[in-house]
């Protein structure tokens, strides 16, 4: 068994941008939010990706605006280290090494040069505590800078950033965690502590949620678990402190944010409304309802223009100061569990699985953002736990991508379940799916597997279906039976069954010819044309989980996977056991494009990933511990472009790429070195063109330089001689930002010096320029009588800056020369150093 080091697993979108509080940029343009281990920045009107600042090499757990500088972000995570970027260009400015992993961090502009993060409590206690701690910045030139002075701040915090907040702008910083709330003031040194009980009177819980300071007065919001908010005055006296109660929300209140001038109060919760209250009017609140999901953080542009939330289901939701929904940047959308396999939709080539409740998601893999979510339950979701609501819990497309089949159910406790079996068109002109059929309760029991497919012969689509009421079912799509208006619709063309077996998953062969059904421990083969029980494949006991057939050369083979962790493969021909092998296969799928097929194996804790072919006995590929956990949920996705690999070993990602879900709902796949290696190159690659006008400053970045490496006119490559390149240095000056170059006047002052004439020797100087004057008189004078540049070639010769021309080339006027015979003259020696590499 062969493992290759150069194919790596890495993290493919669909990450998480929800998990901490976005970030609004001063001038409301950008919009920065943590995203797996990067800091992903959108544009707030476009709602597209502008960079991604990649670095980090574990969780972001923190996006925060340095605020001595506008244009600057710091991120930390729980790889122990502070990143400050520059967010306009996409550019990593300077790391600064903690040593312990980070979980939130916060900033104030009185406290320059110092960030607070919060860090884990070094104890032997189990249950973990965190404590708030003041990092100083060291001020050094390097990039990677190691932060050694920490002073602890606060102890016993909470990890969650939305506990923590400055008041009047860094005077003091309130801390909330459990049921005490924590007030530290910097000048005097000292920390007041407030404490509530665990229920009230009325059985409400007093647990602290979230906090926010008033940017200009002393009060402190608190949001709570019982869905109350309380406003906290006269907290820098330890027994005067008084607080009243605001009550909206009807659950825990997740976020609370003050507006800049602190005239507003914005909270949030499940209820997925925005609630705004008048700060000292707090009778006065407006709403802004129906936003989709449950509210998880709220924050607010510096200029009070734009406010932010995010919602559970993986969404960013940019409004107009609590006017209207201005942006909607939506993320993969992850559920407690996806029941529908991951499916690759023909036509857009986007990933489809369960999105948000009753609906199905559309996600560019390319571009990493969800294309839009279609409606199959077709109801309204409501809130609360408890409730058994419909949802989807299977899917299947045809190879085309015409026809789309959703499994939808409901289980009370008391009552029969609920089935839904619904097809849907593509319709061309509105480029999405239509409902073209609903059949209700098609079984009798769970439906347990389904698969669609367009029988090229008899131009029909079947779909089949199989239950654990022991039979399976072929849908067949028939012309409208009544009137000419009427579409067509499906119906059912023919139920089988097996010795009273229950069916547990199906599959057609890639032509179509062939349907292969397992009934517990037998495996069953059926023509679609005429549903006639071809043949039966039996083996070694245990029931059959996965059904594949193998593609283009090897669609003769019939592979599956039993209870008894056997990887069986048959040979249709012979209708014998091909071969058979032990492995514990949780997932087993075929590449659509070719005869590759990939199967996860768990093994002590971890998934293994085995790729071969059906007709081959050694694995294409193999990788040991490609992630924790069991992978149930994989599709191969074709590519848009295909690679050129010439090694072997990755030659089955050429035309298609594999991804993966994890057990934390991570989208996983698998790239070459050489493949990450061209992006990054691509991605960072300056391209100069060579058609620029022939300027003095275009002749000083290295033209000029061109005649000592003349060629003769008659060599044929002489056309094709590749420009001189510059040397390191001038790559660096024209790829490094402006803001780490040395000062504008620095390097302004060495060019104007450059240019000006030495008058050390004004003896020596004054003869050449009478000389020069003269000479400008001479030709005055005898402008009538100078002959054409053609005529006259050592002229050409004299005044050529080293560039060679032909005998045809356009005439000089008399400025032009005089201008280059004075370019000539001048000192050009200060950019020497910068063009030899």
């Amino acid at each position: 068994m062969v493992e290759h080091g150069d194919i790596r697993v890495v993290h493919r979108g669909g990450s998480k941008i929800n998990f901490r509080e976005p970030v609004i940029t001063s001038d409301s343009r950008f919009l920065l939010c943590a995203s797996g281990e990067c800091v992903k920045v959108f544009s707030s009107s476009t709602e597209e990706c502008i960079h991604d600042l990649r670095g980090h090499t574990d969780l972001v757990t923190g996006v925060l605006l340095k605020p001595s500088n506008h244009l600057q972000v710091y991120s930390c995570s729980a790889d122990g280290t502070v990143r400050l970027w520059d967010f306009t260009d996409g550019i990593l400015i300077k790391t600064y090494v903690i040593g312990y992993p980070i979980y939130s961090i916060h900033a104030s502009a009185k406290h320059e040069g110092v960030i607070f993060v919060v860090t884990a409590t070094v104890s032997d206690k189990r249950t973990e505590s965190f404590q708030l701690v003041a990092v100083h910045l060291p001020q050094s030139g390097d990039q990677l800078v190691e932060a050694r002075e920490l002073s602890a701040v606060l102890s016993n915090v909470s990890s969650n950033p939305a506990a923590i907040d400055f008041g009047r702008g860094g005077e003091y910083i309130a801390s909330a965690s459990g049921l005490l709330l924590e007030v530290f003031f910097f000048k005097k040194q000292k920390a007041y502590r407030f404490s509530l009980k665990e229920d009230n009177k009325k059985g409400g819980k007093n647990t602290f949620m979230c906090i926010s300071c008033h940017p200009k007065d002393d009060c402190i919001a608190t949001g709570h678990e019982d869905g109350k908010i309380r406003l906290w005055r006269n907290f820098n006296h330890q027994k005067e402190y008084t607080y009243t109660t605001l009550h909206w929300h009807h659950n825990a209140v997740s976020s609370l944010c003050f507006t800049p001038e602190g005239t507003n109060l914005l909270s949030g919760g499940i209820e997925s409304v925005l609630v705004q209250w008048r700060y000292n009017q707090e009778s006065q609140k407006d709403f802004l309802p129906r936003l989709g999901a449950a509210i998880t953080h709220i924050s607010v542009s510096p200029d009070g223009e734009l406010f932010c939330t995010s919602h559970s289901d993986n969404k960013i939701t940019i409004i107009q100061s609590c006017v209207k929904v201005s942006a909607v940047i939506q993320g993969l959308v992850k559920g407690e569990n996806v029941k529908t396999d991951l499916m690759v939709d023909p036509r857009s080539k986007s990933l489809v699985l369960n999105g948000k409740p009753g609906h199905l998601q559309f996600y560019s893999l390319q571009r990493d953002k969800l294309l839009y979510n279609l409606d199959i339950v077709q109801q309204e979701f409501i809130h609360e736990l408890g409730l058994q609501q419909f949802e989807v819990v299977n899917a299947a497309f045809d190879a085309s991508g015409s026809w789309l089949a959703t499994v939808e159910e409901r289980k009370q406790k008391d009552t029969e379940l609920e089935l839904n079996l619904k097809l849907w068109a593509f319709d061309e002109q509105t480029q999405s799916f239509v409902l073209n059929t609903t059949i209700s309760a098609p079984h009798e029991d769970r439906i347990t597997d389904m698969c669609l497919c367009h029988a090229d012969e008899s131009q029909t689509t079947v779909l089949v279906s199989t239950s654990k009421d022991g039979h399976f079912k072929a849908w067949q799509l028939a012309a409208a039976a009544h009137t000419e208006d009427e579409g067509p619709s499906w119906m059912c063309d023919f139920v089988g069954a097996y010795h009273s077996m229950v069916p547990q998953c199906c599959c057609f062969s890639a032509d179509g010819s062939l349907l292969a059904v397992s009934f517990q421990e037998v495996v069953t083969v059926w023509s679609p044309a005429s549903w006639e029980l071809l043949t039966t494949l039996s083996q070694p006991p245990g029931a059959i989980r996965n059904l594949c057939f193998g593609r283009l050369s090897c669609s003769k083979y019939l592979l599956g996977t039993t209870a008894n962790n056997l990887l069986c493969c048959w040979n249709l021909l012979t209708c014998s056991l091909e071969w058979s092998t032990s492995m514990d296969v949780s997932l087993l799928l075929a590449d659509p494009i070719s005869e590759n097929m990939a199967a996860f194996c768990c093994q002590a804790g971890a998934t293994d990933l085995f790729l071969f072919k059906p007709s081959e006995p050694r694995p294409l590929f193999s990788q040991k511990a490609v992630c924790s956990g069991k992978v149930t949920r994989a599709v191969f996705a074709p590519r848009e472009e295909m690679l050129e690999s010439c090694e072997e070993s990755s030659q089955w990602l050429n035309r298609s790429q594999l991804y993966f879900l994890t057990q934390y709902m991570d989208l996983m796949t698998f790239t070459t070195k050489a493949e990450e290696d061209r992006l990054m190159a691509a991605s960072k690659q300056l391209v100069i063109d060579d058609t620029v006008a022939m300027t003095p400053f275009y002749l000083l970045l290295g033209k000029h330089r061109q005649h000592e490496n003349q060629v003769t006119p008659s060599d044929p490559s002489a056309e094709r001689e590749p420009l001189p390149q510059g040397s390191v240095a001038i790559k660096e000056l024209l790829q490094t930002p402006a803001h780490v170059l040395p000062s504008t006047s620095f390097l302004c002052s060495m060019f104007v010096r450059s240019l000006l004439i030495s008058v050390t020797d004004t003896s020596a100087e004054s003869k050449p320029a009478e000389e020069e004057m003269e000479s400008e008189k001479e030709e005055e004078d005898s402008e009538g009588e100078m002959e054409t540049s053609s005529s006259r070639p050592t002229q050409q010769t004299s005044v050529g800056v080293g560039v060679t021309e032909s005998a045809d080339s356009p005439a000089l006027t008399k400025a032009q020369v005089r201008e280059l015979r004075r370019v000539r003259k001048l000192d050009h020696s200060w950019i020497t150093g910068l063009l030899d590499p």
